[in-house]
């Protein structure tokens, strides 16, 4: 069932682009609302747990003590994508498409949870390493994936920072 977890990275990768540059840069534009300034702050630490679950899981099993960590990032990336969901429910009206991308979103999110769940144990078991591994060429489109999730986090984070100042002198 491991042998699914680098499918099922690479469908959300593609699915949260999709919603992050369609729903959040060009149809509801994010970045420059004021009110949206708390649900940009959630994306920031959620783009940055993607980004290291994406380059963590991309080349390494985590043995051991280890393996407690990537299980700490996925649970308080679930926790922070229910807070989102409140938020952005409270502030805009969310597009259709928006709203059927979140769903699959949460369905893939689910699966790889658990996958990982049963990794989670199993390297538990093993004694504390981060462990080489190589899924190929979608170990590099993971890797993509990571690298456009740091990147949004970055930009998310100057925008949120600027909204800021914003709604300070406004």
């Amino acid at each position: 069932m491991e042998g699914l977890l680098p499918f099922l990275l690479v469908a959300q990768g593609a699915l949260a682009g999709v919603d992050t540059v369609v729903n959040h840069e060009l149809i509801v534009r994010l970045p420059k609302r004021p009110d949206a300034r708390g649900e940009l702050g959630l994306h920031v630490v959620r783009e940055a747990i993607w980004a290291a679950l994406f380059f963590g899981l991309a080349w390494f099993a985590w043995h051991g003590a280890m393996a407690w960590i990537v299980a700490a990032l996925v649970v308080s990336e679930i926790f922070i994508t229910a807070c989102d969901e409140f938020v952005e429910n409270r502030i805009r009206v969310l597009p259709q498409n928006e709203r059927v991308l979140h769903l699959f979103l949460a369905l893939n999110v689910g699966l790889i949870v658990a996958v990982m769940v049963a990794s989670i144990f199993s390297w538990s078991a093993e004694p504390t390493a981060i462990v080489r591994r190589d899924y190929g060429a979608l170990s590099w489109v993971i890797s993509a994936f990571g690298t456009a999730a740091a990147f949004w986090a970055v930009r998310d984070f100057v925008a949120w920072r600027r909204l800021r100042h914003a709604s300070v002198t406004a």
